[in-house]
């Protein structure tokens, strides 16, 4: 699965009363589909996702995936302090239609969390999840920092294809990432080299009433040849498309997302692919412009963009948290609502404060 971009990981919208507001996380994750997003995180940190019930998480993912769009990666937050629970979850989450599942580390035995504990858990989780894999890492919420060198060791695993990091560690970024390159795997991408969710691809597989394999255009080790698509199927020679869509694959390769959205552009430098963000659940475009100008090579542009929105970003998101990103939202036009206790709601001031650092980020 191609995950390049930006995936806000959005918040829960809570009623006044502490209830879940599923109407509002439809409005929310409708507007965010309508963003150049890559795809959205239910059930990250920001979602409170620790604060909810087992019966809340599931009605949280199933209401998100009703309301979502087709073009749109689905990443399941399904980590657990157990792998036996954290694999129940995920294999909900495979049922729904999600793509790809986010464990972040266990971590409440902090003591006993040794690279053979780790090894273990994520190894038992990958080898039996129905979704592909990524690790979470936020040592600033869980105490525990997995170290580059065990991630290196964990991306030999084929279903564990990248990870979130959340540390804000540029230099552990760039180690990760040149500790996996030599892990070579392929994603199955649209003709112009975007995500294809698994849902899609199965449900236009389905249309097409055929059973096929693709072998696409510009794979890993084509020949030179490669430029002419090859397709086999049990009733057609026609050029390889699912239903209607034709495929090509991209090597990807382990894939590193980070989680410190004012650091956004120093860790594409180092070789990280997208950004699993807070701060774009309340600026959205905000964020995909610097990864859009990175992209195209525009690093004078990227830079100019980070710099808009970094001082922000480490103020709402880094020192005051989910309620200062909650109103955060609240001013450009998604809900964001209250927190469960223990948090708090943000004072009068810190409103006023959020408002103004706010005042030209309006997407």
């Amino acid at each position: 699965m191609l995950l390049h971009g930006i995936f806000p990981p959005i918040s829960t919208p809570f009623y006044p009363d502490g209830n879940v507001y599923h109407k509002k996380l439809e409005h929310n994750v409708e507007r965010y589909c309508k963003t150049p997003v890559a795809g959205l995180v239910l059930l990250g940190s920001t979602g409170e996702a620790v604060f909810l019930s087992d019966e809340e998480r599931r009605a949280v993912l199933k209401t998100a995936r009703g309301a979502a769009a087709a073009n749109k990666v689905l990443i399941a937050g399904t980590g657990m302090e157990s792998a036996i629970e954290t694999l129940r979850l995920t294999e909900y989450a495979a049922g729904l239609g999600y793509d790809v599942a986010m464990v972040r580390t266990p971590h409440y035995f902090r003591k006993q969390m040794l690279p053979t504990n780790m090894l273990a858990f994520y190894r038992f989780v990958a080898d039996r999840s129905p979704l592909p894999v990524i690790i979470y890492n936020f040592p600033q919420a869980t105490g525990y920092d997995i170290p580059a060198k065990l991630v290196t060791e964990l991306a030999e695993h084929p279903n564990l294809i990248g990870i979130k990091e959340s540390s804000g560690d540029v230099d552990k970024v760039g180690h990760m990432v040149e500790g996996t390159r030599h892990v070579k795997r392929s994603a199955t991408v649209s003709e112009t080299f975007e995500a294809i969710p698994t849902r899609l691809l199965e449900g236009a597989a389905e249309g097409n009433g055929q059973s096929s394999e693709l072998v696409t255009l510009g794979a890993p080790g084509a020949s030179s040849e490669g430029s002419v698509e090859r397709y086999r199927s049990a009733r057609t020679s026609s050029p390889p498309e699912v239903g209607r869509m034709r495929t090509r694959q991209k090597e990807v390769g382990f894939q590193v997302l980070v989680g410190a959205a004012h650091k956004f552009e120093a860790s594409l430098e180092a070789g990280a692919v997208g950004g699993i963000l807070a701060f774009a659940d309340a600026a959205p475009t905000a964020c995909y412009e610097i990864y859009a100008a990175w992209k195209e090579g525009d690093g004078e542009l990227a830079r100019l963009k980070q710099a808009r929105i970094a001082k922000v970003a480490e103020r709402i998101v880094g020192e005051l948290g989910i309620a200062a990103l909650k109103y955060a939202m609240d001013l450009n036009g998604y809900f964001g609502g209250t927190v469960r206790l223990p948090l708090l709601p943000i004072t009068a001031d810190v409103k006023s404060e959020i408002e103004q650092r706010m005042s030209d980020i309006r997407n």
